[in-house]
C-alpha cells in the first residue's frame, strides 16, 4: 500500500472499497443506513412535536438526549454482548429493539412517553452501531481504511435519508416517521437473520469484561481521539438538535435543509475525506476540519436565517470528513481487540452528543439568546482540535502491530 508524505497509508477510493466485498458487509451496511436514519429522523418534526404535544424545546430535544444517553452507557455492554452471544445475535437484538421502540413511538400520546421510548431506541442502536463497525471492518476485503469508508458511506446515506423520510411522512402526521422506520428496520432484521453467517465458536477467545472498553482508553492516542471526537460530536448535535428551533419552519423546509446536509455528509465522507487524509494525514486533516467547523458555527451564531441554512448544509461537508477521519484514527489506535476499542471510542464519542442534546435548550435560556448553543459548540471544536494536537504520531495503520490479529478475528465474527 502506498504511503503519503506524512507516512500514513493512502486511503482507498470508493470504487476500490466497493470491489469484491462479501455479503456480510453489504447486509450490515444496509442495516446501518436504516439505523443511522434514526438520528435525523425527528429533525423535521421537532417543531410539530413541540406544538402538538404541548412541549417546550428543552423537552423536545430530550428525544436526542435520552436516545444518546442510554446509547452511551450501553456502548460499554457491546463488547460483552458480542463476545458472549456473537456479533450476529448482538446485531439482530439491537435491530429488534429499534423496531419495537420505533413502532411504539408511532402510538405514543405524550412527549414523556416518546422520550422513554427513544431511550429504548438508543439501547438498540448501541448494540448495533459498535458491533456493525467491527463486523464491517473485520469482514471487509482490503484495508480497514476502505472498510471504514463503507461504514461512513452508510452513515452519510442514513443521515441524508432520515430527514427526508421525516419530512415526507411527518407532513402527514408526526407518527409517520416512526412507523416508517419500524417497517424499514424490520426488513433489516429479516436480511441480517437470513444472510449473515452464523456466529463462530468463541470458547477459545479471551473473555471480554464490562470494564474492558474503559480500560482500552488507557491508550493515550485512543483516549485523546475519543475525547476530541466527544467535543466534536457535541458540536455536531448542537446543529442537529437546535437549528430547527432557530429556523422556525415546517417539516418540509427543515427536512430538505437536513437532506442537503446529509448528502454533503455522505459525499465528503466518501470522496473528500480520503483526499484530506492522504494530503494532511488523519490527525492533521481532522484538526484542520474541526477548526473550519468552529468557524461555521460562529457564523451560524449570527442568527440570520439564510446564514443558518447555509451553515447547516456546509457543516455537512466538514462533518463527513471528520466522521471518517475520527473513526479511522480511533480504529488505528489502541492494543485491545477491535470491538473493545470501538466500544470505548463510541462510549466517549456519543457521550459528547448526549450532553449536548440535553443541555442545548438550557444553554439558550441561560444566555438569553437562541444563538448561544452555536457559540458554545464552536468552543467545543477548539477543544477538540487541542485534543488531536496532543496525540503522538504512531505506526501506520497497515502495520501489523497497529491492528492485532486478535482484533481482526473478533471483528470478523
Amino acid at each position: 500500500m502506498s504511503k503519503t508524505a506524512v507516512g500514513q497509508p493512502s486511503h482507498p477510493k470508493l470504487t476500490e472499497a466497493l470491489r469484491g466485498q462479501p455479503k456480510t458487509v453489504w447486509v450490515t451496511a444496509f442495516a446501518a443506513v436504516i439505523a443511522f436514519m434514526g438520528i435525523g429522523l425527528v429533525d423535521p418534526i421537532l417543531n410539530v412535536l413541540t406544538e402538538d404535544l404541548g412541549a417546550d424545546p428543552s423537552q423536545t430535544t430530550l428525544l436526542f438526549g435520552s436516545y444518546l444517553g442510554v446509547q452511551v452507557v450501553a456502548m460499554l455492554l457491546t463488547g460483552v454482548m458480542s463476545y458472549r452471544f456473537g456479533a450476529k445475535r448482538t446485531l439482530i437484538t439491537g435491530l429488534l429493539l429499534i423496531v419495537v421502540a420505533a413502532g411504539l413511538c408511532a402510538l405514543a400520546g405524550d412527549i414523556e412517553t416518546l422520550v422513554w421510548l427513544r431511550a429504548l431506541w438508543g439501547l438498540g442502536n448501541a448494540f448495533f452501531i459498535a458491533t456493525s463497525l467491527s463486523v464491517i471492518v473485520g469482514a471487509a476485503a482490503g484495508s480497514h481504511q476502505g472498510a471504514i469508508l463503507l461504514y461512513e458511506a452508510a452513515l452519510g446515506v442514513g443521515l441524508a435519508v432520515g430527514p427526508l423520510l421525516g419530512a415526507v411522512l411527518g407532513s402527514i402526521s408526526w407518527r409517520g416517521p416512526f412507523a416508517g422506520t419500524a417497517i424499514l428496520m424490520a426488513v433489516g432484521v429479516i436480511l441480517c437473520a437470513a444472510l449473515l453467517a452464523k456466529d463462530k465458536d468463541r470458547s477459545h477467545r479471551t473473555p471480554v469484561r464490562l470494564v474492558d472498553p474503559l480500560l482500552a482508553l488507557r491508550n493515550r492516542n485512543l483516549l485523546l481521539t475519543s475525547i476530541g471526537s466527544a467535543f466534536y460530536t457535541a458540536a455536531f448535535f448542537a446543529i442537529i438538535a437546535w437549528a430547527p428551533f432557530v429556523l422556525e419552519e415546517g417539516a418540509f423546509y427543515i427536512g430538505f435543509v437536513f437532506f442537503g446536509w446529509g448528502l454533503c455528509v455522505a459525499f465528503s465522507g466518501v470522496f473528500l475525506a480520503p483526499k484530506v487524509a492522504n494530503r494532511l494525514g488523519e490527525r492533521g486533516g481532522a484538526t484542520a476540519a474541526v477548526l473550519v467547523y468552529a468557524a461555521i458555527l460562529l457564523a451560524m451564531g449570527s442568527g440570520v436565517k439564510a446564514v443558518v441554512v447555509a451553515g447547516v448544509i456546509s457543516s455537512g461537508i466538514v462533518s463527513g470528513v471528520l466522521n471518517t477521519l475520527f473513526t479511522g484514527s480511533a480504529m488505528s489506535s489502541g492494543t485491545a481487540p477491535r470491538p473493545v476499542n470501538s466500544a470505548g471510542y463510541n462510549f466517549l464519542r456519543w457521550l459528547g452528543g448526549a450532553v449536548s442534546a440535553i443541555l442545548v435548550g438550557h444553554v439558550a435560556v441561560w444566555f438569553g439568546n437562541m444563538s448561544a448553543p452555536f457559540w458554545i459548540a464552536a468552543a467545543c471544536c477548539v477543544v477538540s482540535a487541542g485534543m488531536l494536537l496532543l496525540r503522538r504520531r504512531e505506526a501506520p495503520a497497515d502495520d501489523p502491530h497497529t491492528v492485532p490479529a486478535e482484533a481482526a478475528a473478533l471483528g470478523a465474527d
